[in-house]
C-alpha cells in the first residue's frame, strides 16, 4: 500500500430537497487498500458512493482520481477511470448467460465486426480460476445460484478494467459458506493491488475483512481510522452518538392449538400466473408443467409465535411469500389463513412496498385511503393524513424534511421504516415480514425486531424471511430451511447454530422434520375455516 491516494473526494455536498445527504465529505481511498463505510440509516454513504460512481451529481466539492481531477458524469465515465460498483440489487440480464454479460457493451469482435467470444471465454475463465469462482460461463445467469451471480457481477466489473471496486451489502443475500468465500476473492483482489470499497451494516463483517473503516452519520463523516484502532461497539457508538444498550424484551409462551396460517403439500410451478386473483384457499388439480419453485411445502405459523424462513435467496422463499399474499395461484395443496388483518413488508420495497414519486404520507396510508379517518365523501382528508403520518415518522424515527416530500428523496433504509410503520400500525393478526431489516442500521434494525416480538408477544402470527442468520436465531421460535422449492429442515433456534444452517441452506443435508407443533395439531382437523 502506498501513501498516494486512489481517489480523493474533498467537501463533497448533495442534496434532495429539504434533506442535505452529504455535507461537505471528506473521504480517502488508498490503492490496494479494503475500506469500509458504516453509517446510520441516511448517513449519506450509499450518496457519497452513488457521486463517486456518477449516478449522482454533487452540488458542491470536488473528486479526484490518480491525483487527477476527475468531473464524473454518469457510470460509463467513472468506468473508464477504471470504477467498478456490484450494487446490492444485481443489474444482470437473466435470459443471457454469464459470459454475455460478462462481456456486454465490451463484446470481443474479429476484425471489429465479427462476434469472437473464445478469447474473452478464455481470459474470463483465467480470471475466475484466479479468484476462485465457478461459473458456468454458458448457462443462462437465471439458473444460476445467488452466490455465482455475485460472482458473475464481480467478474464484469473486472473484465471491464476495474481497479477501483465499490461493494454495496455485498453479503445481503449469502449463506454463511460463501461469505467466506467472497472474503476469501476479496482479500486476493487486495493482494493484486485492487482497491475495495465496501458499504455495510454489518459490523462484525467490518472488524473481519476492513483495513480501514469510515464512520457517516447525518451527513457527514464522524471518523476513519486503522481497522486495528477500533472494534464493533466503538463503531456502533460513532454511528449512533451515544452508547448502545440492547433492550430486554420478555418472551411469553402461546398454547393456542389452531394455526393463524397453514400450507399443506402446497405445490408451485414456474408456468403459473402471477396476479391470477388468487387469494387465501385453494385446492386445484396438480399440473406437472414446468420446474416446481415450491415442492409440497407444509408449514404452520400459530398465534405467538415466529417462524423464521432461512435460505439462500432462490430457493423458493420468494414464491413463498407470493403465494400468502396472492400474487401467485397454486398448482396444488392446501393454503389456509384465518384472521382478517394481513400486514405485508414486502422484500424489494420499490416493486412492492412504496409509490417512488408519490407524497411520503400517500405512501404511508397505502391500502388505507379509504378508511374514514383519511377520506370522506371521496376527498382525502389532508391534516388527519399529515397528522397520523407525522405521528408515526416520530414513533418510528424516520428522518425527513417534509411529509409532502416524495418518498424517493429519501434514503433507502428510511423508505424501508415507512413501508414497516404502516404495515405494523395496522395491528395486525399475521404479520408476512420478507426481509424487514434489509438496509436498516443497528437501533432500526433493533426496533423493529422490538415490535415483531411484542406483536408475537400479543397473540399474533409471524412469518419472517431473513437472509439474516442472527436475526433469525435471535427472533424465530422455530426456523424452517428452503432449498430448491422444499423445507429440508425445521429446527430450533436452541438446537442449531450458524453452521447447520448454511449447510442445509446450501443443500449438503437434510435435517429431520420437526413434527410438533404443526403437524401433530393440524391431524384429523378440517382447515376448511
Amino acid at each position: 500500500m502506498t501513501d498516494a491516494p486512489i481517489i480523493e473526494m474533498h467537501g463533497i455536498s448533495k442534496q434532495f430537497g429539504q434533506v442535505q445527504a452529504n455535507d461537505s465529505v471528506d473521504f480517502t481511498l488508498q490503492r490496494g487498500e479494503i475500506h469500509a463505510i458504516v453509517g446510520e440509516n441516511g448517513a449519506g454513504k450509499s450518496t457519497l458512493m452513488k457521486t463517486l460512481y456518477g449516478l449522482y451529481q454533487a452540488n458542491a466539492g470536488e473528486i479526484f482520481v490518480n491525483g487527477k481531477r476527475a468531473a464524473i458524469a454518469s457510470p460509463r465515465h467513472a468506468m473508464r477511470l477504471g470504477l467498478g460498483m456490484v450494487q446490492q440489487h444485481f443489474t444482470l440480464i437473466p435470459v443471457f448467460t454469464a459470459l454475455q454479460n460478462i462481456v456486454l457493451a465490451k463484446e470481443p469482435r474479429t476484425f471489429g465486426v465479427i462476434l469472437d467470444y473464445r478469447e474473452a471465454e478464455k481470459k474470463i475463465t483465467e480470471l475466475a480460476m484466479q479468484l476462485g469462482f465457478d461459473v458456468p460461463l454458458n448457462t443462462p445467469v437465471e439458473s444460476l445460484p445467488i452466490g455465482t451471480q455475485q460472482h458473475t457481477e464481480i467478474l464484469k466489473v473486472l473484465y471491464h478494467g476495474a481497479d477501483i471496486l465499490i461493494m454495496d451489502e455485498p453479503t445481503a443475500v449469502l449463506a454463511p459458506q460463501e461469505v467466506e468465500g467472497l472474503f476469501n476473492c476479496l482479500r486476493t483482489l487486495k493482494s493484486e493491488g485492487t482497491s475495495l470499497i465496501i458499504i455495510t451494516h454489518k459490523l462484525d463483517e467490518v472488524m473481519a475483512i476492513a483495513d480501514t473503516v469510515t464512520v457517516m452519520r447525518r451527513g457527514q463523516v464522524v471518523n476513519t481510522c486503522p481497522i486495528t484502532d477500533t472494534d464493533s461497539a466503538m463503531l456502533a457508538e460513532m454511528m449512533l452518538g451515544e452508547p448502545v444498550i440492547p433492550s430486554a424484551v420478555t418472551r411469553e409462551q402461546s398454547v393456542n392449538a389452531t394455526p393463524m396460517l397453514c400450507m399443506e403439500n402446497v405445490t408451485l410451478s414456474k408456468s403459473s400466473n402471477i396476479g391470477s386473483g388468487h387469494r387465501w384457499r385453494n385446492v386445484l388439480s396438480n399440473r406437472e408443467t414446468g420446474k416446481r419453485l415450491l415442492n409440497e411445502v407444509s408449514l404452520a405459523v400459530f398465534p405467538g409465535e415466529i417462524v423464521g424462513i432461512a435460505g439462500v435467496e432462490g430457493n423458493g422463499q420468494t414464491e413463498l411469500v407470493e403465494v400468502l399474499t396472492g400474487l401467485r395461484q397454486i398448482d396444488s395443496g392446501t393454503l389456509t389463513l384465518n384472521g382478517e388483518r394481513v400486514a405485508h413488508i414486502p422484500a424489494d420495497r420499490h416493486r412492492h412496498g412504496i409509490s417512488l414519486n408519490d407524497r411520503i404520507d400517500d405512501n404511508f396510508i397505502i391500502r388505507r385511503h379509504k378508511m374514514r379517518r383519511y377520506c370522506r365523501h371521496g376527498i382525502l382528508q389532508r391534516k388527519s393524513i399529515q397528522r397520523a403520518a407525522l405521528n408515526a415518522m416520530d414513533k418510528y424515527q424516520i428522518r425527513i424534511g417534509d411529509v409532502s416530500d416524495r418518498i424517493k428523496v429519501l434514503s433507502g433504509g428510511n423508505q424501508q421504516k415507512v413501508v414497516v410503520a404502516r404495515e405494523l400500525e395496522m395491528n395486525p393478526e399475521v404479520i408476512i415480514a420478507a426481509h424487514p431489516t434489509r438496509g436498516l442500521d443497528i437501533h432500526a434494525a433493533e426496533f423493529v425486531h422490538t415490535r415483531l416480538i411484542h406483536a408475537r408477544n400479543r397473540g399474533k402470527a409471524v412469518l419472517l424471511v431473513s437472509s439474516e442468520l442472527d436475526e433469525l436465531l435471535h427472533l424465530s421460535d422455530r426456523i424452517a430451511v428452503m432449498y430448491d422449492g422444499k423445507i429440508v429442515g425445521i429446527v430450533k433456534p436452541t438446537e442449531t447454530d450458524k453452521q447447520e444452517l448454511g449447510a442445509l441452506m446450501l443443500g449438503l443435508h437434510e435435517a429431520k422434520l420437526e413434527t410438533a407443533p404443526a403437524t401433530r395439531t393440524l391431524a384429523g382437523e378440517n382447515n376448511d375455516h
